[in-house]
């Protein structure tokens, strides 16, 4: 918790504000993402859908924000990231406001593919800002304290929007949600973000601009950094959703036990980006930490998979796996800032996270399959495995870029 501790006692008042905003709608952003997964079963029954057909919702949603990320990320660098990352944030809350006034199940479905439109301006529009208003001495603290921001959406939205369910019916829990929404765009509105740190002047041509771009996105660092994304995705994708029923089918781990070994991970792994933004801050060996890390978490999925350990070493094998993905979130955001010319921090995180949808729809191909053919040890073994490979893509990335 240093960090944050450094963060609220920054000098800079317009620096401090920044940070704030920006995560405030990264929470936002996290929240929405798990909007559905806790009322599932009260729209379930009051569309008398089966769950093939409500998962229309989770499709459309994913599959527009993986199309439209990087365009999205164009507009950053274009328009500005504060105006984009209003817009999205009133996207968002207008789309689950209508699913809670509107009682149509295909409007519902068409309103998550309007709020995958919103959600396409959160991680292009977010970094841009970062990079653009916090000097360099404070970014890695920064991006720490954005992605705890976002983890702790996920850890709140599952209790309060329940919360709201029993006050209000689950309409109610989605017109809730939308307020929020609403209310972290008003802020946006009406505080100003300060003056951003100066960059090359931007060459006038848009043409020339536009194919720049993609000539920059298309290159080998950015796509291996996209690469790296998606592993990383694949790998959460695989431990989260499905290490409880692995641990299940492979030691006859007791689901209370296994639940609780990763409710600790995920906590810890919210710990671990602040302890992960101290190292980022006070470092430049960006891909030496990731590196380490993942050869971490490889070490961790391999014991899990390969010895029956008792409900203590394992919640704290579990654990020690959360805490190495944390800290090393902050190093991953600083290898993709370190080979981003600056004025294209929009468009290049705004591809580069397109990685996590495309690690979303590849995980539970992978890890579902494994299950199902009877290989839950395969399970773990496929996740230390993508750790590892995960490594090859860091190692392999340029040296840190001078500022």
């Amino acid at each position: 918790m240093a960090d944050v501790a450094d963060i609220l006692a920054e000098p800079r008042p317009s620096h401090v504000r920044l940070i704030a905003l920006v995560s405030g709608a990264h929470f936002v952003s996290h929240y929405y993402i798990l909007i559905l997964a806790p009322l599932l079963p009260f729209v379930r029954e009051a569309y008398g859908v089966s769950y093939t057909e409500i998962g229309l919702a989770f499709a459309s949603f994913n599959i527009v924000t993986a199309a439209l990320q990087t365009p999205a990320g164009f507009l950053v660098d274009w328009l500005g990231a504060r105006i984009i990352l209003i817009i999205g944030l009133l996207i968002g809350a207008v789309a689950f406001t209508v699913v809670g006034l509107v009682d149509s199940f295909w409007v519902m479905v068409a309103m998550f593919g309007l709020a995958g439109i919103g959600n396409t301006a959160y991680h292009p529009a977010d970094y841009a800002l970062l990079s653009q208003h916090v000097p360099s001495e404070r970014i890695g603290h920064a991006f720490s304290v954005h992605t705890f921001a976002g983890m702790m959406g996920s850890t709140a939205a599952p209790a309060s929007l329940l919360i709201m369910q029993s006050m209000w019916g689950w309409r109610g829990a989605f017109i809730g949600a939308g307020l929020l929404g609403f209310a972290v765009a008003v802020i946006l509105m009406v505080v100003r973000e300060g003056t951003p740190l100066p960059v090359p002047a931007k060459p006038e041509d848009d043409a020339d601009k536009s194919a720049d771009g993609w000539r920059l996105l298309l290159s080998a660092p950015i796509l291996m950094n996209l690469f790296f994304f998606a592993l990383l995705a694949t790998i959460s994708g695989g431990m989260f959703n499905y290490s409880v029923a692995a641990l299940g089918a492979l030691h006859g781990t007791p689901p209370a036990v296994a639940n609780t070994a990763l409710s600790s991970l995920l906590l810890l792994s919210a710990f671990g980006v602040l302890a992960g933004g101290v190292i980022a801050t006070r470092g430049t060996r960006h891909a030496m930490v990731a590196a380490l890390g993942l050869a971490g978490m490889a070490g961790m999925a391999i014991l899990v998979g390969q010895i029956d350990l008792n409900s203590v070493m394992l919640i704290a094998v579990m654990t020690v796996f959360g805490f190495f993905y944390g800290v090393i979130m902050p190093s991953r955001d600083m290898i993709v800032r370190d080979v981003t010319p600056p004025g294209s921090f929009g468009k290049v995180f705004g591809f580069i996270t397109t990685g996590f949808n495309i690690g979303g729809i590849i995980s539970p191909l992978i890890f579902g399959a494994l299950m199902d053919h009877g290989n839950p040890r395969l399970v773990f073994a496929a996740i230390a495995a993508f750790a590892l490979l995960s490594i090859l893509t860091v190692i392999t990335l340029p040296r840190r870029r001078s500022e």
